[in-house]
C-alpha cells in the first residue's frame, strides 16, 4: 500500500484553513439565535469545533507561516468575536448548568491559553453535584466530558477505562455491522481516547489491531458511497494508529473531492444554494479536512508510516 504525499496531505488542508477563514462569519451566532435561546447549543458547537482544529493545527506543527498566521488569527476570533471573550460560554453554562457543552467547548481554548474565570467557578459548582456524575450519554461522549476535565487541570468526574469498555469499539464487535452512526460512534471514541490525536499511545494494543484491521474495507466502503465527511474522520483514525496506512488511493479520492475553493461537501458534489445555507452544510467536512490534513503531514512527515 502506497502512502499519499506530504505535498498532497497539506495542500487539502492548506484549501481547506483558507476557506474557513474566508467565511469566519458564518459562524456566528446571530441576534435572532441569542435573543431566542432556541437551538443555540447546536449553533455554537462549530465554534468549538474550529478551536479543536486550530489547536491542532498549532499542536502538530506542520502548517506554513500562512497556515499559522491564519490559525492564531481564527483562534483570536473565535474567543473574541465568536464567543465574546467566553462569555457566551459563561453564559450558557448558567443557563443549563449541567450541560457538558462549555466546558468540552472551552478546554481546547484553555489549552492555548484563554482564560474565563467566571466560566471556571461555574464548571466547579456543577462538577460538586451528584448529578453530574448521573448524567447519563453515549459512552464515547463520556470520554470526550472526561478528557475535557482532564484537560483544563480537573480530576476526571469518571473512569475512562469503564467509559471506553462499554462503547461499541471497546467491545470489538462484528466488522461488518458498522452503519453510519457506528462509523461516527468509532472514529469520536478514537478522538477523545487519543485527546484528538495528542496521545495515540492511549489507544489500547487491541484496539488499534482492530483498527489497523478493518479500516481499510471501512474507508474503501465510505469512499465508494462518496461520504466524504466520514472518509475525512476515518482518514484521521487512520492517522491515530501506530501504524498508519496514509493510503495514497484513499487521499486521492478525497482530495478529488474538495472543491477549487477548498470547501469539503459531506457526500457527492458540491451543494448549491445561498452562501449561509451552504456553509450550514459543508463547515463541518472542511474543518474535518484541516484537522485530517493536519494529522496525516505530521505522521507523514515522520518515520512510523506502515510500508
Amino acid at each position: 500500500m502506497t502512502a499519499a504525499s506530504p505535498a498532497l496531505l497539506h495542500r487539502v488542508g492548506d484549501r481547506a484553513l483558507a476557506w474557513l477563514d474566508t467565511n469566519r462569519e458564518h459562524f456566528r451566532l446571530t441576534d435572532e439565535d441569542l435573543a431566542s435561546g432556541r437551538g443555540i447549543v447546536e449553533r455554537i458547537k462549530p465554534v468549538g469545533e474550529l478551536a479543536i482544529n486550530m489547536r491542532v493545527l498549532s499542536r502538530e506543527g506542520v502548517a506554513g507561516s500562512r497556515q499559522h498566521d491564519i490559525s492564531v488569527r481564527l483562534l483570536d476570533y473565535a474567543w473574541r468575536d465568536l464567543l465574546d471573550g467566553g462569555n457566551l460560554l459563561a453564559g450558557l453554562q448558567q443557563q443549563e448548568p449541567l450541560s457538558p457543552v462549555p466546558l468540552e467547548i472551552y478546554a481546547s481554548l484553555h489549552e492555548l491559553g484563554y482564560r474565563h474565570p467566571g466560566l471556571e467557578s461555574g464548571i466547579d459548582l456543577a462538577r460538586t453535584t451528584a448529578s453530574w456524575r448521573a448524567l447519563e450519554m453515549m459512552p464515547n461522549r463520556r470520554l470526550g466530558l472526561l478528557n475535557a476535565e482532564r484537560k483544563i487541570g480537573l480530576v476526571p468526574s469518571g473512569d475512562s477505562d469503564q467509559a471506553l469498555a462499554a462503547t461499541w469499539l471497546g467491545r470489538r464487535p462484528e466488522p461488518w455491522t458498522v452503519q453510519l452512526h457506528i462509523a461516527y460512534d468509532i472514529t469520536h471514541t478514537v478522538f477523545h481516547l487519543s485527546d484528538w490525536g495528542a496521545t495515540p499511545d492511549r489507544i489500547p494494543r487491541e484496539i488499534a489491531d482492530y483498527l489497523s484491521l478493518y479500516l481499510p474495507a471501512w474507508m474503501a466502503d465510505w469512499a465508494e458511497l462518496e461520504h466524504w465527511d466520514l472518509l475525512g474522520e476515518l482518514l484521521v483514525v487512520d492517522a491515530c494508529l501506530p501504524r498508519p496506512t496514509l493510503d495514497a488511493a484513499m487521499w486521492g479520492l478525497y482530495a478529488a473531492a474538495q472543491a477549487p475553493d477548498g470547501a469539503m461537501p459531506v457526500q457527492g458534489a458540491m451543494p448549491q444554494g445561498d452562501r449561509d445555507q451552504v456553509f450550514d452544510v459543508v463547515h463541518h467536512p472542511t474543518l474535518v479536512a484541516a484537522f485530517a490534513s493536519a494529522m496525516a503531514t505530521s505522521r507523514a512527515l515522520s518515520s512510523d508510516v506502515a510500508a
